[in-house]
């Protein structure tokens, strides 16, 4: 029995897991994208008022992009129902980049908030208690291993190579300063 559910359960896993590792990967990428829109006057007052709502708005405001992103999802299955499939996975791939980012920056100005509700914290501790052990156990493997190494290497021979080449703009930019420099001594 304990056989047969883990069979079962292993297709949910695995794309549990590769959705957890996408929107890890975009999270910090996109909070500090959202973080930064945040800082313009119009939207530092908007920010201002998420930090102040208590903790059940807080809630509804972070499951808010979701529910909003439905009708967008909806058009994206819709486009590929009627032959679109191109379409419909860049609508959906924005909507997911997008929502990605909004709850990203939501949670990031409401989780003081959201970790006063005791059934919120201890999901949210369940979960990063899970997404822990996804990641060792993905740390640990050989291929893991090898594709990091490697990744690595390859990092820092660009990083080497970036810093004995100059880029073509940065090469112009110094023509264009010579040539203003000659301009001035003639």
């Amino acid at each position: 029995m304990r056989l047969l559910k883990k069979i079962i359960a292993a297709p949910f896993v695995f794309i549990a897991l590769i959705v957890i590792f996408i929107e890890d990967w975009l999270w910090d990428d996109l909070a500090r994208l959202a973080a930064a829109i945040g800082r313009l006057p119009v939207f530092h007052q908007i920010e201002a008022f998420i930090v102040w709502l208590p903790p059940y708005p807080s809630l509804l405001l972070f499951g808010l992009p979701s529910l909003l992103l439905f009708p967008v999802k909806f058009a994206a299955l819709y486009f590929m129902a009627h032959g679109k499939p191109t379409l419909g996975f860049l609508t959906a791939a924005s909507a997911k980049v997008v929502g990605t980012a909004l709850v990203a920056r939501i949670f990031n100005l409401t989780k003081p908030k959201l970790m006063q509700i005791g059934w919120f914290a201890f999901v949210y501790e369940k979960f990063i208690g899970f997404k822990t052990r996804i990641y060792d156990t993905i740390k640990s493997t050989a291929i893991y291993k090898a594709a990091h190494e490697r990744f690595v290497r390859l990092r820092e021979a660009l990083k080497a190579w970036k810093q004995t080449k100059k880029s073509l703009w940065r090469k112009r930019w110094e023509a264009a300063l010579r040539l203003m420099r000659r301009s001035k001594q003639s």
